[in-house]
């Protein structure tokens, strides 16, 4: 390039270069570790979608080879084996691409052979997609893909198929940085290379998306209700896979081959969300996305039928991200001394294992499951709980905090034989072996044991018997007692028993004194 010699032109030249550089240094770190965790969920959400879709085809393929269905079916297993070849070479066409950018843009990391070394390059893309015109060749086998989609399904389904389907090509704006529309160069130009590979691996959902409404209307037109019911599928697509907290989230669910004059219904469903009455065979599904992760939804399906009742199981799964770091307790808003209180932790834009707990006055163990963790306390009183993450450049930074109460496990009722006092048979009480002290209502499995008791009867028109003392360590019972034991044996209605002067030890080591019993026989 030749150097103006016009000192006004130069300094134009001078100005446009500066504000290039600004730009690239303007891509921040947490925007493209945001780039990163919506690439990967996008990933995983994508197999998901192509375990389902495979089920459908293998189901059209099974239900071919079943007698008398071979002529009806096999034109729509031929229809899907083009679709489900179209689109793996589609996929892997957009795979190539990516790998194309990463090398152009300077590689894979060597510490992660799956990621960029410069995320945040943003002339890669410039040059292969916008200045050397790959984006145009993109839009156009993107457009082919769509319309080889639609002319497989009816042409009456396809007028319908062809507003909601992901797959499809939206018209660039014209503004001051465009003023021409071009579509590449609203999508690509200037684009860092992590968010490239996130944009790529959208395309791909939106091919399997597409790809498994077209494989689940041909096996809905092949008719095979009169089919073994052994071949018959559940299908639960979502409409959406990779939600933001608060993100309202839907999805269908349906029985692959079936009546439109039925109405099939959802049973035992788990995961949470509601059903609505079914539409046209469609029985819709609805939440508001909560907690952070892959979450899994599952149920059954029933459908009436002349042969009698379909009823088959199905599942599926959606992705929740977060908008900041964000800590949930899986048992409730505080932590109790003695016992392990698990917490889950997850920080937007940072990898799970690079997130971390601090808690002064707390321990922190590390649990079997990555982002999981259980928390000792020892002292009753308030703890602020850290969320620190590790950034890309290596230090630890506090992404969040909340403060949580700390309480003592509640006191144990007595009980003997299920009952804390009160009335109860004398040949009842005769055969119960020891008190126990019961936690009733409570979340934790925590444990109380009996260490020492006192012993005594009134009977009834004779003189008191005790009282007697047992101490044990390791639990007491009423037979540790020779006194004890014979003074039950001679129990009789209208006696009055008491125990007394109870203590035990939970899990926190300490000694607690309990409330009395008084039981009075019958």
């Amino acid at each position: 390039m030749s150097i103006p010699k016009e000192p006004r032109q130069l300094m134009i030249n001078l100005m446009y270069l500066v504000l290039t550089a600004l730009l690239a240094l303007n891509v921040s770190n947490e925007i493209l570790n945001a780039f990163k965790t919506l690439s990967m969920s996008i990933d995983k959400s994508n197999q998901s979608i192509e375990q389902k879709t495979a089920e459908v085809y293998a189901a059209i393929k099974e239900n071919e080879k079943q007698p008398g269905q071979a002529e009806k079916v096999r034109p729509y297993r031929e229809k899907a084996d083009e679709v489900v070849k179209r689109s793996d070479e589609f996929v892997k066409y957009l795979n190539d691409w990516k790998r194309r950018i990463v090398l152009e843009g300077g590689g894979y990391s060597e510490h992660d052979s799956t990621l960029p070394d410069k995320m945040d390059n943003i002339d890669a893309t410039t040059l292969l997609l916008v200045e050397k015109h790959g984006g145009d060749t993109l839009r156009e086998r993107i457009a082919a893909m769509r319309q080889f989609l639609l002319e497989q399904v009816k042409p009456s389904d396809s007028a319908a198929m062809s507003r909601t389907m992901p797959l499809q090509v939206v018209p660039a704006v014209k503004n001051e940085h465009n003023p021409t529309g071009d579509w590449s160069i609203e999508n690509f130009e200037h684009m860092p290379v992590m968010a490239a590979l996130a944009l790529f691996a959208k395309f791909q959902n939106d091919v399997r998306a597409s790809q498994a409404a077209v494989i689940n209307k041909l096996f809905e037109e092949a008719h095979l209700k009169d089919i073994k019911f052994d071949t018959i599928a559940a299908v639960a697509v979502p409409k959406t896979s990779y939600a933001l907290e608060g993100d309202k989230i839907e999805a269908s669910i349906l029985l692959a081959a079936f009546n439109k004059s039925n109405k099939p219904e959802v049973k035992g469903m788990s995961g949470g969300g509601s059903t609505k009455p079914a539409v046209n065979g469609v029985v819709p599904w609805e939440t508001v996305a909560k907690g952070t992760g892959l979450q899994t939804i599952k149920g059954k399906i029933e459908l009436q039928t002349e042969q009698g009742v379909i009823s088959r199981d199905w599942k599926f799964e959606y992705m929740v991200g977060t908008t900041g770091a964000s800590m949930q307790l899986d048992k409730m808003n505080v932590f109790y001394i003695g016992v392990p209180n698990p917490v889950t932790v997850a920080a937007a834009g940072y990898s799970v294992e690079d997130v971390s707990l601090n808690i002064p006055g707390a321990t922190v163990r590390d649990s079997s499951l990555k982002g999981h963790y259980n928390i000792i306390v020892d002292k009753i009183g308030k703890v602020t709980v850290g969320i620190n993450a590790k950034t890309k450049e290596g230090p630890v930074k506090q992404v969040g905090s909340m403060e949580v109460r700390v309480k003592r496990i509640p006191d144990p009722i007595v009980k003997v034989g299920g009952t804390p006092g009160g009335g109860m048979s004398a040949s009842l009480f005769r055969i119960q072996i020891a008190p126990a002290a019961i936690l009733e209502n409570f979340d934790f499995d925590a444990k109380f044991k009996i260490t020492q008791f006192e012993f005594s009867v009134l009977p009834k028109g004779r003189e008191v018997v005790g009282p007697f003392k047992t101490t044990s360590q390791t639990g007491c019972r009423f037979g540790d007692k020779s006194e004890i034991k014979k003074a039950m044996d001679m129990l009789r209605p209208g006696d009055k028993v008491f125990i007394e002067g109870i203590k035990a030890v939970g899990p926190d080591g300490k000694v607690r004194d309990l409330a009395s019993l008084v039981f009075s026989l019958n």
